[in-house]
């Protein structure tokens, strides 16, 4: 099995702990609010804590219909988000797991850093095409600035 790692980092104008309330703890409040199509999210085991397994289905055509994921971990004292997609279209005959760690931490002006670490676990010795895997986090991205943009227009949410 190979392991590929792919971090990045992004600042926000947006405090710490608004950030996380926001983009992480009611992503699926805010979302429909910043996305067209909005994903639906069905819970199929737990209670929205960790050991929570959940179903997202995608209705904007494209290549990704769904992902099953299962919440690792919640702390909101660290600000700390982990998951570990175990089975849809991220899932392939190339990759078995992937675990994703989000972590927001105090940055300048009193904005934020949020930090991102992707973990990609191939089965057997499958090589990942970097330039796919880049795409797919700048998606990521491109959401996270979504919901920056979104908090800043209505800055009296998530207080």
């Amino acid at each position: 099995m190979g392991v590929y790692t792919y971090e990045n980092e992004v600042a926000s104008v947006i405090p710490p702990a608004k950030f996380f309330k926001a983009f992480i703890l009611d992503a699926d409040h805010l979302y429909p609010k910043i996305v067209p199509n909005q994903p639906q999210n069905e819970i199929i085991e737990g209670d929205g804590g960790p050991g929570t397994i959940k179903k997202i289905t995608f209705n904007h055509g494209g290549q990704v219909k769904t992902i099953t994921h299962r919440l690792d971990v919640v702390d909101e004292a660290t600000l700390t988000y982990k998951y570990t997609v175990l089975e849809g279209d991220l899932i392939s005959d190339t990759i078995d797991q992937i675990v994703k760690e989000i972590k927001v931490t105090a940055g300048p002006d009193g904005g934020s850093i949020l930090k991102s670490t992707s973990i990609y676990h191939t089965k057997e010795d499958n090589q990942l095409d970097q330039e796919k895997l880049k795409s797919g986090e700048e998606k990521g991205l491109a959401l996270l600035k979504a919901a920056e943009s979104y908090l800043l227009a209505n800055p009296n949410e998530y207080n």
